[in-house]
């Protein structure tokens, strides 16, 4: 989760991995291709997601929040998914602007 990945000149990093656990790259320019669309979805996905849970969080950490230790770690555990998918995203669409 959140590892750091060096980019690939002239290629683009997809919010994916191999089948190995590696990172998945495109090599196309073409912003329209099928594969570049649906890295575009799963991106915009992962921030959608991240919007939600934190939303649902919000109200469990207030002084009025009565969590057991089952529903903190839950919540912990899939607000840290949420935060390294977003940050992988940051790190890509970083990636994509220093090959501009």
């Amino acid at each position: 989760m959140g590892e750091t990945t060096e980019a690939v000149s002239g290629l683009r990093r997809l919010p994916w991995k191999t089948d190995s656990g590696k990172p998945a790259f495109l090599a196309t320019d073409d912003p329209n291709s099928m594969l570049s669309l649906m890295a575009d979805q799963i991106e915009e996905q992962h921030l959608t997601n991240a919007s939600t849970i934190l939303g649902l969080v919000e109200p469990m950490y207030g002084p009025e929040a009565r969590l057991t230790a089952a529903e903190a770690v839950f919540m912990l555990r899939r607000t840290a998914e949420s935060l390294a998918a977003v940050i992988d995203v940051a790190r890509m669409r970083g990636e994509r602007l220093d090959s501009e």
